[in-house]
C-alpha cells in the first residue's frame, strides 16, 4: 500500500510517495499549480502511477493550533481530493515542516536558487514521514 504526501502551497504542491510498506517517505515532484481541476488531474496521474491508497495533506495552522486562511483552504481542497479521486485523505499538522526542510537543505549547503525549486517536495517529504511514523507505532 502507498501513500501520498502533499504540501499544498499557493503556487506549488509538493508530492512524496511512500515505499510499498509504508516505511519511508520520498519526494517524488513539485506540481505548478495552475486551476484546482488541472491540480487535481495531476495528483491523479500520480495516485494512478503509485496505486495510492492515502493521500496525507498537509495542514497549515497556526503556531497556536488555529486554523487560519491557508487550512480553509487545505480544508476545502482536501474534499475536493476526496470528491475527485475517491481516494481516503487524511489531514497532517505541518506546523514548522518547511521550516525543517529549509535547515535540512542549508545543512546539506544547497544553493538557494536549488533549495527553492525543491523546498515544498522536501516540505511534503517531512509530512508524509511524520505521518508514517505515527501509524507505525499503532
Amino acid at each position: 500500500m502507498r501513500i501520498l504526501g502533499l504540501d499544498l502551497g499557493s503556487k506549488t504542491i509538493g508530492v512524496a510517495v511512500s515505499d510499498p510498506l509504508g516505511w519511508t517517505a520520498q519526494g517524488v515532484t513539485t506540481i505548478k499549480r495552475t486551476k484546482k481541476e488541472n491540480d487535481i488531474e495531476e495528483i491523479r496521474k500520480i495516485c494512478d502511477e503509485y496505486k495510492v491508497e492515502i493521500i496525507v495533506l498537509g495542514m497549515p495552522k497556526n503556531m497556536n493550533g488555529t486554523i487560519g486562511e491557508a487550512g480553509e483552504k487545505a480544508i476545502e481542497f482536501s474534499e475536493l481530493l476526496k470528491e475527485r479521486l475517491n481516494i481516503e485523505v487524511q489531514m497532517w499538522d505541518e506546523r514548522l515542516t518547511t521550516v525543517a526542510a529549509h535547515k535540512a537543505m542549508l545543512e546539506a549547503d544547497l544553493s538557494r536558487k536549488k533549495r527553492k525549486k525543491i523546498v515544498d517536495k522536501i516540505a511534503a517529504v517531512y509530512i508524509l514521514q511524520g505521518y508514517l511514523d505515527r501509524i507505525s507505532k499503532k
